[in-house]
């Protein structure tokens, strides 16, 4: 379970937008748990690549990979 936290593989599952924009929340209300993440071959938005880029730039945030 725990490496589901640090690594989890969402590449080309259907993420969406929406999906994403969870996934930010997560990234800011909990920073230091993910070590990285691989939303490869999803069609995202621009807004949502935003959403996730500014949970990155968090000191807090542990993300070192962002595929």
């Amino acid at each position: 379970m725990g490496r589901y936290r640090s690594a989890p593989w969402l590449n080309r599952c259907g993420v969406t937008d929406e999906g994403c924009a969870a996934l930010a929340s997560a990234l800011k209300s909990n920073p230091s748990h993910m070590r990285q993440l691989d939303l490869y071959g999803n069609k995202l938005g621009a807004s949502t690549l935003t959403l996730l880029s500014a949970g990155v730039k968090d000191p807090h945030c542990k993300l070192e990979i962002l595929r």
